[in-house]
């Protein structure tokens, strides 16, 4: 029987019939399965990084829903923002009846910058370097030859001129790099520092910075959908005024930078999300995501939205994603290997569509719920309950405290209090 990530009242299902399901679905051992419980031992993170004093967990919740590029998919995401993972489930269900997300990524080309300064002249040192482009990759390549036997490797030799800074001339090389299926930030970084010495002996300067780009412009993933305006009707609003206002609401992060860091923002609740719960660098698809938004010169969406002729919803994403399946936390985090193997990616590149999917998604449940009942009615239900537990709520109090402030529309810290101890009887 084919798999299918479609898996109606998934959130009403108790917490341990939910990591059954993943864990059937998944193929996941009884060693990985008791991963989701209890992942990270302090020994392991005492390895990891520097003045270890303890553990910080994050919800790990699953998207359900995901059909991409004619595959299904489980999303697992490392997030503590409520309502981020039912609104992703819930678009991924409307994209799915217009034939789910379609993707594509690119070769996974990293750039290394080597800053040049002091060279004499640099009109002649940008010509000696390009000459020397085939020594330069095989200086490179020498320290890689695993990623170079696998296809990757140098790919290609940029020089910039910059006459005028604040310190003054310099050159900037810029090395592309294929890292293959790792993000590649060691990599590149190490063939960065082996080129550096060949880089001053053939333009008489002084290198200063040897380091990747996290504008990794030449590594991006696209995705696209449809939503077919019969989907999208509800609350007494037809489904093509729905797919309208949905367009409107986009247009003014296209026109409007304020609206725009937002609209972004939400993309990348998602994408950060699959990123921390795969062991990858969010903090680097931020810098370059943003980055990218702002190319043009003014910051922009990274995502369009348009009605076709018949009134359907089309969604396109672009944007840079330097992430890898090896290497890094990717393999040294036991969680984030469950993680890789509930999502079931072979390649980076796989990893990079379905991240850009679920930016794509992730935007479109945002831009759903602002453009027809506004943002904070489904997200104040969902945080009615963590106001609850601040307030000392445990257990099924949680609940009844969170259920009483919906219903009276006051979600605060002081009326939690004050309806948790009317519960309790004092």
């Amino acid at each position: 029987m084919e798999k299918t990530s479609r898996f109606p009242g998934f959130y009403k299902l108790p917490l341990g019939e939910r990591v059954r399901i993943v864990a059937e679905w998944a193929g996941l051992s009884p060693e990985e399965e008791a991963l989701l419980g209890k992942s990270l031992q302090l020994e392991q993170a005492e390895k990891m990084i520097e003045n270890v004093v303890g553990l910080f967990p994050l919800p790990l919740g699953i998207a359900v829903n995901f059909l991409i590029n004619g595959k299904d998919y489980l999303i697992p995401m490392a997030i503590e923002e409520p309502s981020v993972v039912a609104g992703l489930s819930h678009a991924a269900k409307l994209v799915r009846e217009g034939g789910g997300f379609q993707a594509e990524s690119s070769e996974p080309i990293m750039i290394a910058q080597i800053q040049v300064m002091d060279a004499p002249d640099l009109e002649k040192a940008a010509g000696k370097i390009l000459e020397a482009r085939e020594e330069i990759f095989r200086l490179a390549d020498s320290k890689h030859p695993t990623i170079v036997s696998l296809g990757g490797g140098s790919k290609g030799l940029e020089v910039r001129k910059f006459h005028n800074t604040p310190a003054g001339p310099m050159l900037v090389v810029h090395l592309l790099y294929d890292t293959r299926d790792a993000m590649g930030a060691n990599v590149v970084n190490t063939a960065a520092e082996t080129v550096a010495p060949l880089i001053e002996e053939l333009t008489g300067g002084r290198v200063v910075l040897r380091i990747l780009s996290n504008l990794s412009d030449r590594r991006l993933a696209w995705a696209r959908c449809t939503v077919p305006w019969k989907v999208l009707e509800g609350k007494g609003i037809s489904g093509k005024e729905v797919a309208k206002r949905i367009v409107e609401a986009w247009a003014l992060a296209a026109v409007d930078p304020y609206r725009a860091a937002t609209h972004n923002k939400g993309i990348m609740n998602g994408i950060d999300a699959v990123a921390i719960a795969t062991g990858n660098d969010w903090r680097a698809l931020e810098a370059g995501a943003h980055a990218y938004a702002a190319r043009s010169g003014s910051y922009g969406p990274l995502t369009t939205w348009k009605q076709n002729e018949e009134g359907d919803l089309e969604g396109f994403i672009e944007l840079p994603l330097a992430v890898g399946t090896v290497g890094g936390a990717t393999r040294v985090h036991p969680l984030a290997r469950v993680c890789l193997k509930i999502l079931g990616v072979k390649t980076a590149k796989e990893l990079a569509q379905i991240i850009a999917s679920v930016g794509l998604g992730q935007n479109l449940a945002a831009l759903l719920a602002l453009a027809t009942e506004g943002i904070q009615r489904g997200h104040m239900k969902l945080h009615a309950r963590q106001v609850a537990m601040a307030a000392g709520a445990t257990g099924e109090l949680v609940d009844l405290v969170a259920r009483r402030m919906v219903e009276e529309g006051t979600i605060s810290p002081a009326r939690a209090s004050e309806i948790l101890r009317e519960l309790k009887g004092s």
